[in-house]
């Protein structure tokens, strides 16, 4: 086997574990994942496993970066080729919601975002800072979709864009809530209904248009 093909494999492994304790952490929280767990589903053996890793918290660490990436690919990128303002702040809402709704393959648990941040709020230490960290940018960046939206205008002037983020991210842990805990069928209309409330479009249609 060339050197090459070697790390390519390794790369493919890496990925595949780390997909498989995606999976597993939506469900179960990141405690939930162990070495034995992991080599059990997927076939391997513990050493196997862990020479990827080497601890369980890298693998934690590693999980919530995969994580992430999934999470941006579903949600940013679909919607940001949409106009600046109010439209690509509505298209990035459309593929959050989709994403808590839908994305049952990859997070069969719902947002794993929401439940590390449950799970490791109150402790400390690497995997904390590491939820606290992925939180803090993407409400930074639903502020600055905010805030374009007030500059072009489309949102009422005065809109506090750190406020908005702050109830966004409120809004969609309910979301999430709604969906995991009661799966109730009305939640993502409940869901549009309070975020045209939130941008000030009350007649605007379920599909934001």
């Amino acid at each position: 086997m060339s050197p090459r093909k070697s790390v390519a494999e390794a790369r493919r492994t890496r990925e595949r574990i780390v997909e498989h304790a995606i999976a597993v952490a939506s469900v179960e929280g990141l405690e939930g994942l162990t070495i034995g767990r992991l080599a059990t589903d997927l076939g391997m053996s513990k050493a196997g496993v862990l020479g990827h890793f080497g601890t369980k918290e890298a693998l934690q660490l590693a999980t919530l970066e995969g994580a992430s990436a999934v999470f941006a690919r579903t949600v940013w990128e679909r919607a940001q080729h949409e106009e600046p303002g109010l439209p690509r702040l509505w298209a990035v809402c459309g593929a959050w919601i989709a994403y808590i709704e839908t994305e049952r393959e990859v997070f069969p648990g719902g947002c794993l975002f929401t439940t590390a941040a449950v799970e490791f709020d109150a402790r400390s230490g690497p995997v904390r800072d590491a939820v606290a960290r992925l939180h803090r940018v993407w409400r930074r960046r639903l502020a600055g979709e905010v805030r374009i939206a007030a500059d072009r205008g489309d949102l009422p002037s005065g809109t506090d864009p750190e406020q908005v983020a702050y109830e966004l991210v409120g809004l969609y842990m309910a979301f999430n809530q709604e969906i995991q805990l009661f799966a109730d069928p009305a939640a993502a209309e409940r869901t549009r209904r309070a975020l045209a409330r939130l941008f000030g479009q009350e007649q605007t249609s379920s599909d934001g248009s």
